[in-house]
């Protein structure tokens, strides 16, 4: 199993697998988390898994984080992580384009207060539950 494309899958698995089975979201907040890793990955010339396991980056790999557990015990039986791989593996080969206008960041509307990042800045792009910004400059 490729790292990155496991990688990857986690943590769409674990920012976005509760807004699958939402309608009018499903696959979409997947491929928009996917969307953002990607964008981060190439506009900081990163590996993907390093992009991903960065700390403070995306809050499901944080220890503290209840998601921590839940992406550390997955397994392939799952059906939504199964979607996640074969949807990061799409995103990683180019088969699917970028829905967020090439968001790099976003945070959850549900957040406990906005993150500092956010402040003073435009979204971009809105999906599901998640607001979306472009702050790296290409």
């Amino acid at each position: 199993m490729n790292e990155d494309i496991e990688i990857m899958a986690k943590t769409m698995y674990g920012e976005a697998r509760g807004e699958y089975p939402r309608k009018n979201v499903g696959i979409k907040s997947l491929i928009a988390i996917g969307n953002v890793i990607m964008n981060r990955s190439k506009k900081l010339e990163k590996q993907i898994t390093e992009v991903c396991l960065h700390p403070k980056q995306f809050s499901c790999w944080n220890r503290q984080d209840p998601n921590r557990a839940v992406i550390d015990s997955i397994t392939e039986k799952d059906i939504i992580f199964n979607l996640c791989f074969e949807t990061a593996s799409k995103i990683i080969c180019e088969e699917i384009g970028d829905i967020t206008n090439e968001a790099d960041h976003y945070y959850s509307r549900f957040a406990r207060k906005k993150p500092y990042w956010a402040e003073n800045q435009t979204p971009v792009s809105e999906v599901g539950n998640h607001i979306f910004f472009k702050l790296y400059k290409t």
